[in-house]
């Protein structure tokens, strides 16, 4: 519904979800950026589409949603610079359970500012998760599905926004849940 108003638009719309709420995969922004994508395909005369900066106001993810693609992010989530198409597979491990956006950027409010002394290798060095401390203070049993993936794969697993899925770079078709069972 804030999409619609944003875009100036009355409708009844039906979304068939594919991304959990709660996961960190920025769902709700992706729910919100197909109805402004919508509402922008069907412009009349003189009507202004709705831009990234404006689709900001409905959450940071939107603008990203919005344009689409691979793309740096920055500021609030109204800086959207696209970059070239490039071949990832990423494996995603996402538990049975969703962590609230808000609580955890609550969370993050509360941290102290912590610059990280290693920068990992792989998966764009330099990709940090700046959320990753408030997440799992919020949700402590996050650490048990990190840990599981990782002992699965390898390989240092990566918080997906606020949480709950994380994920690493590259295939591996037998990654499950089973992991996490009995810990």
């Amino acid at each position: 519904t804030a999409a619609l108003a944003l875009a100036g638009r009355r409708a009844r719309v039906v979304l068939r979800k594919r991304i959990g709420v709660g996961a960190g995969l920025g769902g709700g922004s992706a729910d919100a950026a197909a109805v402004l994508r919508w509402a922008n395909s069907d412009l009349a005369p003189g009507e202004r589409p709705v831009d990234v900066a404006r689709a900001c106001r409905l959450g940071a993810d939107v603008g990203f949603c919005l344009a689409g693609g691979r793309a740096r992010v920055t500021g609030i989530g109204d800086r959207v610079s696209a970059l070239g198409f490039e071949r990832q597979d990423f494996t995603l491990l996402t538990p049975p359970f969703a962590v609230s956006s808000a609580d955890v950027y609550a969370a993050w409010d509360g941290l102290p500012d912590v610059v990280p002394d290693v920068v990992p290798a792989g998966l764009a060095a330099g990709a940090v998760n700046d959320l990753e401390p408030a997440a799992l203070a919020v949700a402590p049993e996050l650490a048990l599905w990190r840990d599981a993936l990782a002992a699965q794969t390898g390989l240092r697993p990566r918080l997906a926004g606020s949480g709950a899925t994380w994920f690493v770079e590259g295939r591996f078709p037998d990654v499950s849940h089973a992991g996490v069972a009995g810990r």
